[in-house]
Parts: C-alpha cells; sequence; structure tokens
C-alpha cells in the first residue's frame, strides 16, 4: 500500500520495523512514518494508495514519492508539505477522476466466431504449409496471395524457403491477419513425428531447371 518506489518502499522489506504510524489527512490522505533503517536522527515518510482504487485506476496518475526526513518535528512537517503532499494531492485526484470515468477495467473483445479454421504446419526441413485437403476452399486464394505455393509433388501449400526467414515470419502475420479478418481460424503445429517429404526423382538427363520449378500450379 505504500505508495512509493523509494526507500520507504524497500526499508519494511529489508528491514524488521517495529513501529509505525499512520498520519491521516484531509481527503482521506494517509503518511505512513517510520524510522529509517541505519539512520538514527531520520524517519521516513511516504504516502499510501487509497484502498477503494483498483489497479488500472493508477494507470494515468504520477506516482508521488516518499521521503527521509529529520527528527526535527518542525523541519519534518515543512518538508513533508513542501516535497510529498502537493505530488500526493494530485495523484489521488487523478486516481479518483479515473475509478469515476472507468470504474471497472476495459476488456478486450472477445474474438470472432470462426466459421472454418486452417492448421499451419511446421516441417522438419523448415518449409511452414498445409496439407491440400486440410485447407478449406475459402483460404486458397488467400494463400496465393501470400506468396505460398501449390505443390502438386507434395500435395501442399508451402511457403518456399527461399525467401529469408525475416521475410517468412512477415508473410506467415500477414496471412494470418488476412484470413482470421475473413472469419477463418488459424494455428500452427508440429508436423508429426518421422513425417518425411518425398520428393520426386528427375529423369536421367533432365534439365537443372527443370527439376525445381519456380512458378506453382494451382488446382
Amino acid at each position: 500500500m505504500i505508495w512509493d518506489w523509494g526507500p520507504s518502499h524497500s526499508a519494511p522489506q529489508d528491514w524488521p520495523l517495529h513501529h509505525a504510524v499512520l498520519a491521516h489527512g484531509p481527503g482521506s490522505q494517509q503518511l505512513w512514518i517510520a524510522r529509517r533503517p541505519r539512520h538514527t536522527r531520520q524517519f521516513l515518510v511516504a504516502p499510501l494508495k487509497p484502498a477503494e482504487a483498483k489497479p488500472h485506476h493508477f494507470r494515468h496518475a504520477i506516482e508521488p514519492h516518499g521521503i527521509s526526513v529529520p527528527d526535527d518535528p518542525i523541519r519534518a512537517a515543512v518538508q513533508v508539505t513542501r516535497r510529498v503532499l502537493p505530488l500526493y494531492t494530485k495523484a489521488l485526484n487523478a486516481v479518483r477522476c479515473a475509478a469515476r470515468n472507468e470504474p471497472d477495467p476495459p476488456h478486450r473483445t472477445a474474438a470472432r466466431e470462426a466459421s472454418e479454421s486452417l492448421t499451419l504446419v511446421w516441417y522438419p526441413d523448415g518449409v511452414v504449409g498445409a496439407p491440400y485437403a486440410s485447407v478449406p476452399p475459402a483460404a486458397r486464394t488467400t494463400l496465393f496471395a501470400a506468396r505460398f505455393q501449390y505443390d502438386p509433388h507434395q500435395a501442399a501449400f508451402v511457403l518456399p524457403l527461399a525467401y529469408s526467414p525475416e521475410t517468412r515470419a512477415v508473410m506467415l502475420q500477414q496471412v494470418v491477419q488476412r484470413l482470421t479478418a475473413d472469419g477463418i481460424g488459424v494455428d500452427f503445429r508440429q508436423a508429426a513425428t518421422g513425417t518425411r517429404i518425398h520428393r520426386p526423382t528427375p529423369a536421367p538427363g533432365t534439365p537443372a531447371s527443370a527439376r525445381q520449378p519456380t512458378s506453382a500450379a494451382r488446382r
């Protein structure tokens, strides 16, 4: 409840403080007062948070701070009046204003109901893709637009490894945003254990350019 991240906050945790006093002021102000550990002629004075406030009410309030004061009552009172109370009053007003305007914390809205879903698979060779049969028809155009390719030999949509990891990460982010905006849920999974990619063996004498097609065939 101590509204300070300085010595007043750490002292009760680091030292056994057997005596502390609460001073009550106008507007439900409360000050915590205790002897400062290892400083026999000083006291710690710190404001307390309003107990009725909720965590989100403190979001825009500038946190007040506690101070150390001498054991001279007059000098201590002057320092508290000048250095603690103005900031404390301002912070209390900000918290109470937030409590009136937003009594309950803001909540994130729930996700849209997905009409269909798509599972993208991480394969052992680093490729991200999905078997063709598992891809909803409504998602295929979006995958093509996101530079996924349909590989007829693997019967799957794949995102080629020719792109850099950074580029592929951006592509995946974009395709997820587009699909979810269309009401298609997306999740990622690892390929089943033992999954192997069987690539066709090119016929003898086949030119190298023909072994690795650069364009995607569409069904």
